[in-house]
């Protein structure tokens, strides 16, 4: 996969913040090299977030997001604000851009203070050096710089690039859990929510991690599952299933052969896994009228067989024989208030970066609302929890004796 083609999740986010007129869309634009935002001296110009895939050299694939001024009025400008504190869950990298003629205003020390109470590492450019005595004492992340001069931009960008470094993870989505030449065998549906001549998101990365790993994929379809086992010589190491035909994977998968779905992988692989199963127990509790929130992190073209608005609500008013309430967010919404839902069910977030998942996990242990995800929810429906989880040892035996119904 080319850099280019590297999934929105998987960059280094670098967001802009600052006041209005302080010059964000110029600089931004300096430092890419490209015009990405539209800029002029009329204050708001940017209404709503910019996002733009791209390599920055020397980082590699990044995410760039413009943001409107932080400092706007009005009603459109609160709900500009608003957008603005939303892109700070997914920001990797904040760059705080000053009017170096006004320096720090009131609104700045707000954004500084929300860097750090968010923990996200950020870096300070004063903007339009050139009408200003730069001076001696420049903070460690700090620098002078001139989107109008081009001057301080390498600077610029070489602050970033150091910021980022720690961004790098040795994380894998199943590479750790295999060996070269193992045999990983992947059921992937094709029906008619499965996007046109290609695989989903987590699909193609698994598969990437695998080849990564030096192991062998077989990639087939449910029904094709029960044959292929029986023609390959070597039995599979692993299989990995689309959570939505879980339920018969598992009955055509030999006890002896290990047995984990995408959506578990990825709850893994975004730090939220170990927090979904502990959550799921709540479903034992549901009553009628409780509403669940099913919240989805891209905004795909919904089918009549939808799996998060269709499917997933099916089943589990089936599992509790309970007439439970739904509502669903999906892409970048997702509610500060949390407090009128029994449970949260979150789809594997392929298209979330890890901050923005944890963002939303943090929301609901804060609220003491259990959270937990698609796979999860579906393998516990089916009775089959515990065999999908026996590839991770240690979060098993940790929550073994607190659910009963694994």
């Amino acid at each position: 996969m080319g850099l280019n083609n590297t999934p929105s999740a998987n960059r280094i986010h670098i967001s802009f913040f600052g006041k209005r007129n302080a010059g964000k869309s110029s600089v931004l634009n300096a430092v890419t090299d490209q015009e990405i935002s539209v800029v002029s001296d009329i204050k708001g110009t940017t209404t709503d977030p910019v996002y733009k895939s791209m390599e920055l050299l020397p980082l590699g694939p990044v995410m760039i997001i413009d943001t409107p001024g932080f400092d706007d009025e009005g009603k459109l400008g609160l709900l500009r604000i608003k957008k603005a504190k939303q892109v700070l869950n997914k920001t990797d990298i904040a760059v705080l851009v000053i009017d170096a003629t006004i320096g720090k205003t009131e609104v700045d020390y707000e954004l500084i203070k929300l860097f750090e109470e968010k923990n996200i590492r950020y870096m300070i450019a004063y903007n339009k050096s050139e009408l200003v005595e730069i001076p001696s004492n420049i903070g460690e992340n700090e620098v002078y710089i001139s989107a109008k001069e081009n001057i301080g931009i390498k600077a610029l960008k070489e602050k970033i690039a150091a910021l980022s470094i720690t961004e790098a993870t040795n994380k894998r989505i199943v590479g750790d859990l295999i060996q070269p030449l193992d045999l990983v065998v992947l059921v992937t549906p094709i029906d008619g929510a499965a996007p046109k001549g290609r695989l989903i998101l987590p699909q193609q990365q698994t598969i990437r991690d695998i080849l990564e790993t030096g192991a062998i994929s077989i990639v087939v379809r449910e029904h094709e599952l029960p044959e292929v086992l029986r023609k390959i010589d070597k039995k599979p190491d692993l299989v990995i299933t689309d959570s939505q035909v879980f339920k018969k994977v598992s009955a055509d998968t030999p006890d002896d052969i290990p047995l984990t779905s995408f959506s578990i992988l990825m709850a893994r692989y975004k730090g939220l896994l170990e927090t979904a199963v502990k959550g799921i127990a709540t479903i034992e509790r549901l009553n009628d009228g409780d509403i669940v929130l099913i919240s989805e992190g891209c905004t795909h073209h919904r089918q009549c067989e939808d799996i998060g608005t269709v499917k997933i609500p099916s089943w589990i008013n089936n599992y509790t024989k309970k007439q439970i309430d739904f509502e669903f967010t999906s892409g970048i919404e997702f509610p500060e208030n949390l407090s009128r839902y029994k449970l949260i069910i979150h789809c594997g977030s392929c298209m979330l970066n890890e901050r923005e998942v944890k963002y939303r996990m943090k929301c609901a242990l804060d609220q003491n609302i259990p959270i937990t995800n698609y796979g999860i929810t579906i393998a516990y429906m089916n009775g089959i929890l515990k065999r999908s989880l026996e590839i991770f040892p240690n979060i098993l035996a940790e929550i073994e004796n607190n659910i009963s119904t694994l």
